[in-house]
């Protein structure tokens, strides 16, 4: 399959099933469709030529003509809630390399439940990967908050709890001694051929991309778009691409 060298694509996936709020992707947050904070950080990204939506779905499809994103139907066949994000791009791709004559060389994953994704932090993803032949991926993370890190787990079995990681916790039982540990961030862009060959979209070697904390905020369920509204009305987080096109 061509290869595009130096080109990024934009996917946005988007099915119209969702079990935790009806029409998820589309669903208001701070005033807008949650789809319009991805779409529009990737149109003021300096390095997205194109930006397409995977969507089985008419609403979200529509959505997407407003704001002039292509939009890719989506098979039947990947519109389920068990199908893995990897297969419906994998899919992409070989349909996209035969109509437009090639794929790009990487692929910004833009998922409308990252909405705090800015476009400088794509436009440092792809830089990073671009540079680096070796690597896979290049992946935003975050600081992991000192109770949620791996040796503070625990596990509960009849109604008894322990550690998950019992040994591990009695060498670094206090904030200062654990290891460093990160959560992903809100984008992962990645290299057509690495998913095409291997299937994954965390592709190893994969650069890490620290951003601030807030800005990994994941909007999937209810309590999750009230929070969301929150930290928008509050000023804690800063998206002036979102400001600009209101």
């Amino acid at each position: 399959m061509n290869v595009l060298p130096g080109v990024c694509w934009g996917l946005i996936p988007a099915r119209g099933g969702s079990r935790s709020v009806p029409l998820k992707n589309i669903a208001d947050l701070g005033g807008r469709p949650l789809l319009d904070y991805c779409a529009l950080a990737a149109q003021q990204s300096a390095s997205v030529a194109r930006i397409i939506c995977s969507t089985d779905s008419q609403p979200i499809e529509a959505r997407c003509r407003e704001l002039q994103v292509e939009v890719s139907a989506r098979p039947a066949a990947l519109s389920g809630d068990s199908v893995a994000v990897a297969d419906v791009i994998v899919d992409f791709l070989r349909t996209s390399g035969t109509d437009s004559g090639g794929v790009p060389e990487c692929i910004a994953l833009l998922q409308p439940t990252s909405p705090f994704i800015l476009p400088e932090q794509i436009d440092t993803c792809v830089k990073e990967l671009l540079a680096d032949p070796s690597a896979g991926s290049a992946q935003t993370v975050i600081d992991c908050p000192h109770n949620h890190h791996a040796y503070n787990q625990r596990l509960v079995s009849d109604g008894y709890v322990s550690w998950r990681f019992a040994e591990e916790r009695l060498q670094a039982y206090n904030k200062q001694s654990k290891p460093k540990h990160h959560l992903f961030g809100n984008l992962v862009v990645f290299r057509s051929e690495s998913i095409l060959q291997s299937g994954a979209v965390f592709a190893d070697p994969s650069i890490a991309v620290e951003v601030p904390a807030v800005y990994g905020f994941d909007c999937d369920g209810p309590d999750d778009f009230r929070l969301g509204d929150l930290l928008l009305r509050a000023g804690f987080v800063s998206l002036p691409h979102i400001e600009q096109s209101a």
